[in-house]
């Protein structure tokens, strides 16, 4: 079994994974038909074309025109199952994967009851035919927001997560453009999510410096943060997540592509590990960054010079910082740590 074999048949999980960025170019064209939406594309290879990053505001128009195209109930319904279904493809077992209600609700008018019914069926079906597992993350657009504590649609949000949480929300989530929007805004609506259970789960530290993780660590009560690769820049930073375990879930893909760093070469992912800091490797938005999560994990081995034990360590830390109860993490821990000591045996006979 060649080490590339090897991580792709390695059990996974994904922590930072935006649905609306997963789904499908195929998808995409079947449900503008169905929905009389437009896009710049009639063909897959168009759209694929279409889908390569350029720049922040092309993401955002990507990401605005995918989202226009879902209508009905039974449209969130096929991409939560067809993202499930691309998980089953690569061995990914468990996934926390952020959602935007307030685009959904405000921008294209469709209600919590259709979107997240087609949600809850695509996530139950998912389960039942290819056996992985799916929570949400709901997220507040930070950008959308113009001044401190003031939102209707970061209101909204907090809301429907409540809602969400006995049909599979766990966290509340901050997304969108960090530059003009430090987390200190968003403190009263973390402290009500967290207040009614929900898990603290921003994104900092990407495309804004340190000072946006220590916003999202002091004042938001962050128990992982989304990116959080610029703590890099601080070692007092890296110095505190080491010793309160705080896990980062890192894109390195994502961060190439949105010119966070030129190239791997010069990505701090190492860095962020020899400090100690608890790291998942993910995919943020897949066909958008033209990445998969095999792909990323490979990564691992091909840009980064990783051993096979520290990428198990990597893949079993998907399990261990997830959100999903203490029961259910130990029973999935076990089953990882059984495949991949036998793919490791597999591996070096092979060698």
């Amino acid at each position: 079994m060649s080490i590339e074999q090897y991580l792709r048949e390695a059990p996974k999980a994904e922590l930072h994974v935006h649905l609306e960025g997963a789904v499908r170019p195929d998808t995409l064209l079947k449900l503008a038909q169905r929905n009389g939406a437009s896009l710049p594309g009639k063909s897959v290879e168009e759209l694929q074309q279409w889908f390569q990053y350029r720049d922040f505001k092309h993401f955002i128009e990507i990401y605005l025109a995918i989202s226009s195209c879902l209508k009905q109930a039974e449209d969130y319904e096929l991409i939560a199952y067809e993202f499930g279904e691309m998980m089953a493809q690569q061995n990914i077992r468990y996934a926390e994967v952020t959602f935007s209600p307030c685009t959904h609700a405000f921008t294209l008018g469709v209600p919590f009851d259709t979107y997240f019914a087609g949600l809850t069926r695509g996530r139950e079906r998912a389960r039942q035919d290819f056996g992985v597992e799916i929570n949400w993350v709901f997220d507040i657009v930070r950008n959308l927001c113009n001044e401190p504590g003031v939102s209707e649609r970061a209101d909204y949000t907090v809301k429907v997560a409540k809602e969400g949480m006995r049909d599979g929300v766990v966290a509340l989530g901050l997304g969108g453009n960090e530059v003009g929007h430090p987390p200190e805004w968003f403190e009263r609506w973390f402290n009500e999510a967290r207040a009614a259970g929900l898990h603290s789960n921003p994104h900092a530290g990407e495309i804004a410096g340190p000072e946006s993780v220590w916003g999202a660590l002091k004042v938001l009560g962050a128990e992982r943060i989304g990116h959080g690769v610029r703590s890099a820049e601080d070692e007092s930073l890296l110095t505190y997540l080491a010793e309160h375990q705080i896990p980062l879930e890192v894109n390195p893909t994502s961060n190439i592509c949105l010119g966070v760093y030129p190239d791997y070469a010069h990505h701090p992912l190492l860095k962020l590990m020899d400090a100690g800091i608890p790291v998942t490797v993910n995919t943020d938005d897949p066909p958008l960054f033209n990445t998969t999560l095999n792909h990323e994990i490979g990564l691992l081995h091909s840009a980064f010079q990783l051993e096979v034990a520290t990428i198990n360590t990597l893949l079993l830390n998907g399990i261990r910082y997830s959100f999903l109860p203490a029961e259910r993490k130990a029973t999935l821990l076990a089953e990882f740590e059984a495949q991949m000591l036998d793919l490791t045996k597999r591996h070096l006979l092979a060698e």
